[in-house]
């Protein structure tokens, strides 16, 4: 047995990936919520954003470890709306440093399932009180966040651009 399994869904922002975790947790999957949303959610998650990038990185960063963790507990797969790699093309793009720790933790603590990207898709993009950034700001975050999955060795499955139901079949298909 090769252990639990940890997919993600991973792309710039407003493409349609919570949307598809809810359909997947509707159909029973586990799934694993974004941690950026959570922190942008809580108290001072948005001054958080704004004034120490730096630390909004680090505080993501810990939550995607704490739900990794969690799914090492559960049998079958689990789906994670993104994981580590995101947090790097975050802070490159905000032309910050990469932690050392956290690049190790890149490398070495290794999801197990398919990629998935959901490309940018102006069609189902809005800006919300959160996802405050305009359409080549999240062009820009897909790119980010793509390098860095690929930097550390991931290849990624580009989801089509059809309904969530029909992303969540395209998704359980390759989970097999």
């Amino acid at each position: 047995m090769s252990g639990p399994i940890r997919a993600v869904v991973t792309g710039g922002p407003g493409a349609g990936k919570s949307t598809l975790l809810a359909e997947l947790a509707r159909r029973g999957f586990s799934v694993e919520e974004e941690a950026a949303r959570a922190i942008l959610q809580a108290p001072d998650g948005m001054t958080l954003r704004e004034h120490d990038p730096q630390g909004f990185a680090d505080a993501m960063f810990a939550q995607e470890l704490a739900s990794f963790e969690r799914a090492g507990a559960r049998e079958g797969a689990t789906v994670f709306d993104r994981g580590f790699p995101d947090t790097v093309g975050f802070l490159r793009l905000e032309g910050l440093p990469l932690p050392e720790a956290m690049d190790r933790i890149c490398r070495d603590v290794r999801y197990s399932g398919p990629i998935f990207r959901a490309p940018p898709w102006q069609e189902i993009y809005r800006s919300d009180e959160e996802r405050i950034q305009d359409w080549a700001e999240a062009q820009a975050s897909d790119g980010a966040v793509c390098a860095a999955w690929r930097n550390y060795g991931y290849d990624l499955i580009d989801l089509p651009f059809v309904s969530p139901a029909e992303r969540a079949d395209f998704v359980i298909e390759r989970l097999g």
